[in-house]
């Protein structure tokens, strides 16, 4: 569904823009989501909405075809789980660290959006088909609003990509592309 309105208090909730997996998964389409994620950021900004910028600082127990040590990750070099530059990290801007794909499993995030009054999340990242898709479910599961930036998110596989983008978040909100986000964030305000 392409989006309708955005609410009163809508929240940009930008995935895993950090450095480490930025420059693991560089290209075309990670440069584009990093610069729209910030076009976002600065207008959320300049209108006094809620910016939360996610960052990965762990892997979660388990095994997987991936890594099937029992859940433990290599530490992560110095940097790795810092948020690129692009997004000029403002004072004002709300920072949530994660140790699973979805931002909010053992994290603050639910608490923070309700307690500033959110009930419509944008979101944009990386990897459309991990943590992006798993923030988007767990979004609806506690029953926000959601829109997808559908030029702002990136996976490393395109088809995982276009899976999501495609078929699994019509399901959970509304997909709009940036300069629609932004056409709808200057009409409103």
């Amino acid at each position: 569904m392409t989006l309708t309105v955005l609410d009163p208090t809508p929240a940009l909730v930008v995935i895993d823009l950090q450095k480490g997996i930025v420059e693991a998964h560089s290209g075309d389409a990670v440069t584009a989501a990093v610069r729209r994620s910030a076009e976002l950021a600065a207008a959320f900004r300049r209108h006094g909405l809620p910016v939360v910028l996610v960052n990965v600082t762990g892997a979660p127990p388990g095994r997987t075809d991936n890594r099937p040590s029992g859940g433990a990750a290599a530490a992560f070099p110095p940097g790795w789980a810092d948020l690129v530059d692009e997004l000029d990290v403002r004072p004002t801007d709300h920072l949530i660290s994660k140790r699973r794909r979805s931002a909010f499993h053992d994290t603050g995030l639910d608490t923070l959006l309700r307690d500033l009054g959110v009930t419509q999340v944008v979101l944009t990242g990386i990897s459309t088909g991990s943590g992006v898709e798993s923030t988007a479910r767990s979004a609806s599961d506690h029953g926000y609003h959601v829109v997808v930036a559908t030029d702002a998110v990136t996976d490393p596989d395109v088809e995982t990509h276009r899976h999501s983008v495609g078929r699994v978040f019509p399901k959970l909100g509304e997909t709009a592309t940036t300069d629609e986000i932004l056409d709808k964030l200057g009409a409103t305000r």
